[in-house]
């Protein structure tokens, strides 16, 4: 959704990209006259592919490793982006761990820090798995799902992503044309190794607290966990206009060239001016 992102942003000083990736947004908004990008990322190969993609801005642009609820408090800026979930780069590359349609480490860390999806998979209970996968897969049959995988894991450690969509799609069943049957259960466990939904929680007040009167915060969601964490803190807050009745998704074209865009939704607020 570059447009609809220039569109709120572009033109201003400076501008917080909490989720750099490999620096899309980041450079249509360089191009779009902000003064300023600031780039975060806790993934290190995305902020290298990052500063290499934006060196032809120079000192517009700056990229700094941390998770978005970490990243210290500094000057005023006049934008805030965060473009969730995980980037096409990482599930273009198997050896990420990412995707259950291409065999590799079922790994799924953003920043190769901490227990990985191998660890949940292979040492949580079975009633914690079923809890993950329902809670942050949206998988009503998570049960099924956790047995399988405990079943699986009993005769030899589950140790790549096809190993386990093979497992969850045994437990499933899959419909002729329809979606991945292991696609909840990935998005769950990629969540959770991630802390996604926490690290929102944390950094969307963060993130006010960065604007100056006038400035706005956009949110690009792909799932309705994400979605509901933003509409709720948006409303909540007093010292926030929203910008956005609705959620603005993707255009039909848009979708037709990035099928990833259409789960896309977009929410947009602005910071009060100063009493």
């Amino acid at each position: 959704m570059v447009e609809e992102v220039v569109a709120l942003l572009g033109g201003r000083g400076t501008v917080i990209d909490m989720t750099v990736g490999a620096g899309g947004h980041a450079e249509a908004l360089l191009d779009g006259d902000v003064s300023h990008v600031l780039g975060v990322d806790r993934d290190p190969e995305a902020l290298e592919l990052a500063r290499a993609h934006l060196a032809r801005f120079g000192e517009r642009f700056t990229a700094v490793r941390t998770r978005f609820s970490q990243l210290p408090a500094g000057n005023r800026v006049d934008g805030v982006l965060f473009d969730l979930g995980v980037s096409s780069m990482q599930l273009d590359r198997p050896e990420r761990g990412f995707s259950y349609r291409h065999p590799g480490p079922l790994d799924m860390r953003m920043d190769r820090e901490g227990e990985s999806a191998l660890d949940l998979v292979n040492g949580l209970s079975e009633d914690e798995l079923a809890r993950i996968v329902f809670e942050l897969g949206e998988e009503r049959r998570s049960r099924r799902v956790a047995a399988a995988i405990v079943r699986a894991r009993s005769r030899a450690q589950i140790g790549t992503t096809d190993e386990l969509a093979r497992v969850v799609a045994g437990a499933l069943g899959a419909r002729r044309g329809g979606p991945h049957p292991a696609r909840r259960t990935f998005q769950a466990l990629r969540i959770a190794v991630n802390r996604e939904l926490e690290e929102l929680t944390a950094s969307l007040p963060r993130a006010v607290g960065f604007l100056a009167p006038g400035g706005r915060v956009v949110v690009i969601s792909y799932h309705s966990l994400e979605d509901r964490v933003v509409k709720r803190f948006f409303a909540d807050r007093t010292d926030l206009r929203i910008l956005t009745k609705k959620p603005w998704r993707a255009s039909s074209a848009e979708q037709r060239r990035n099928p990833r865009s259409r789960a896309a939704k977009l929410r947009a607020a602005e910071k009060a001016e100063a009493a």
